[in-house]
């Protein structure tokens, strides 16, 4: 039986902020970067730019409502915004940059409505809520190299997310967890490891020796974070992979009078381990050092069920 996807449109400043944070959920089987809302035909990114063709950059999603519910797509659109600002978001100024959700459907209609007043009930922030909630009209996809930005050019993209003030906004407003909820949701040695910094025993964990074909995904977010084809095994008792999948976290960590590069990921936040420069040298040279509390395995069988079917291919033999 096909499975009946959707679409869903949202603008939230620039697109190449847009596309990440949704593009490592379950369910989300396309995200498009583009220009709506406006009255030129296929428009151009420095038609947008100059304010005069009345579209606004967005994206556009196609998902599994069964694996991620549009609920929970607008969730996590509020958390990537500053949704007091209607005036563009950030340090982009300017109509092409206000945050507005496009419905599709009478039913996101409603959602966007009880979610946006569920947030102005809040009192989370003290200016009011006045993101638009507008009819979806004809979405123009942005040219190439605007599509996947983050993954393209994930170093200038790194310093742009930062340098517009975007990343200190989400860390300060959307990234203050819910730790009663996550003790209650998480083993205690979950919560120890991703929340607290703490590491498991080598040798005496789930994933140190496991071999079966799939993803190991965040504990906490479902965000994809490493595969079985970069496992290996680097004798030190933890699984130990060559790379990630998904842009991971890096801190530097003094504690125990050592300088150690700590991984994190990078929508929930959880600590995940450490990353050295001992790894295979024919793989890069890196080694990233796991915690298996900090991970949920995918069986590669089971990723469709799970929404993570676009990670097929890296099982794919001509891939």
């Amino acid at each position: 039986m096909t499975k009946q996807l959707e679409k869903a449109t949202f603008a939230g400043g620039c697109f190449w902020c847009m596309v990440e944070p949704f593009d490592r959920r379950p369910g989300i089987n396309d995200i498009i970067s583009g220009y709506t809302g406006g009255h030129t035909e296929n428009p151009t990114y420095e038609e947008v730019c100059s304010e005069t063709t009345g579209h606004v950059e967005a994206v556009q999603i196609t998902f599994d409502p069964d694996v991620f519910p549009y609920e929970d797509l607008l969730e996590l659109y509020w958390q990537q915004i500053d949704p007091t600002d209607h005036e563009g978001q950030f340090n982009d100024r300017g109509e092409s940059y206000k945050p507005v959700i496009f419905y599709h459907n009478d039913k996101q209609k409603q959602l966007a409505e009880e979610s946006m007043q569920a947030l102005e009930n809040s009192g989370k922030f003290n200016d009011p809520i006045v993101v638009e909630i507008k009819e979806a009209q004809t979405f123009y996809p942005a040219e190439e190299h605007h599509q996947d930005y983050y993954k393209k050019n994930a170093f200038h993209y790194k310093l742009y997310k930062k340098g517009s003030g975007r990343k200190d906004f989400i860390d300060k407003y959307w990234k203050q967890k819910d730790r009663e909820k996550l003790r209650q949701e998480l083993t205690d040695l979950q919560y120890k490891v991703t929340q607290e910094e703490a590491t498991e025993t080598p040798y005496q964990n789930e994933y140190w020796d496991h071999e079966e074909d799939g993803i190991y995904v965040d504990v906490v977010s479902g965000e994809p974070l490493f595969s079985s084809t970069d496992k290996y095994d680097a004798g030190c008792g933890w699984p130990s992979f060559t790379r990630p999948i998904s842009q991971l976290e890096e801190r530097l960590d003094t504690s125990l009078g050592m300088r150690r590069v700590e991984v994190r990921s990078d929508y929930a936040d959880s600590h995940l381990g450490h990353v050295f420069e001992d790894g295979p040298v024919q793989e890069g040279g890196l080694r990233y050092c796991i915690n298996s509390a900090a991970l949920r395995f995918i069986p590669k069988d089971q990723l469709d069920k799970e929404g993570y079917g676009k990670y097929k291919v890296l099982f794919e033999e001509d891939k």
